[in-house]
């Protein structure tokens, strides 16, 4: 769909850090569980230049949900305070567990910008090189110019609209990136008041086994990763996983495979398991 890459290393953003039209954000984002603060996280330190990409503001926060998808008016009005500007190359990155830097990158395509990347790796791969880092308050920007366009690649999916085709036994392919514990109902959800287990017919791709110390593995690994869990990477995919996060990691994977007919399930097991929608437990079949 796009010349640009899905993904870059921190070498090649040290080579082109410089260029007036990279703009770098930290989408740093930690579960609950964690303890982790990623906006204090972000003033500690953080890339040279970066912004603040934080997935729990730039959402609907009207909605019960964590992060969820904002109007397209409210996103452009922050992708504008960001100081963005359509011909922009966006850089994306994070320092989570669960590659939250892709929730951005899917974002920003949904609402239509082809030009983002990920930093694999992220801010680990940055420090390992010796690539210059801020801390404090954020420099203020001057407003961007950014406007909303047609979808890159990027699809969303409801729970009416998944639930009928579940109902219907004609979902496809649905892969979820929760831990295989979360998967099968035996491990507890990080967020209080919600059933265990996973969507009927669903297959179990943990974001854990794309990933090594943070960073995307290659090709083949991620193909044996999706072929592991069931997933023929050649046809379309729902993906889900706890509150729309890691699903966007699995989108991610999938796009640098070649699989851009990914459908991510915005609510996902934060909004499926406190509903009365179906439940199955137990290991994928």
């Amino acid at each position: 769909m796009t010349d640009i890459p899905f993904i870059v290393t921190a070498a090649w953003l040290r080579d082109h850090i410089d260029q007036k039209d990279i703009k770098i954000l930290d989408a740093s984002s930690h579960l609950p569980t964690t303890g982790r603060n990623a906006q204090a996280e972000f003033i500690a330190q953080r890339i040279a230049r970066a912004g603040r990409f934080d997935i729990n503001l730039i959402a609907d926060t009207s909605s019960p949900l964590p992060h969820t998808l904002p109007s397209s008016d409210v996103f452009a009005a922050h992708m504008q305070a960001l100081g963005l500007y359509d011909d922009d190359h966006i850089i994306v990155y994070c320092d989570s567990a669960h590659l939250s830097a892709a929730r951005a990158w899917w974002m920003l395509r949904l609402f239509g910008h082809a030009n983002v990347s990920v930093l694999n790796g992220g801010l680990k791969s940055w420090i390992s090189i010796g690539g210059a880092i801020d801390s404090g308050a954020e420099t203020p920007v001057a407003a961007g110019q950014f406007t909303i366009r047609s979808a890159v690649g990027a699809n969303a999916i409801n729970l009416a609209s998944l639930r009928a085709l579940v109902t219907d036994g004609i979902a496809g392919q649905i892969a979820d990136a929760r831990s295989a514990g979360r998967f099968a109902g035996t491990e507890a959800e990080p967020r209080a008041g919600l059933r265990a287990g996973h969507i009927p017919g669903s297959s179990n791709v943990p974001i854990s086994s794309l990933l090594t110390d943070g960073a995307l593995k290659d090709k083949d690994e991620l193909a044996a990763a999706f072929a592991a869990g069931g997933i023929d990477i050649t046809r379309p995919v729902i993906t889900s996983c706890g509150s729309g996060v890691t699903a966007c990691g699995l989108a991610l994977a999938l796009a640098i495979l070649g699989n851009e007919k990914t459908f991510v399930y915005d609510g996902s097991w934060s909004e499926w398991g406190a509903s009365d929608a179906p439940i199955e437990t137990g290991p994928a079949s």
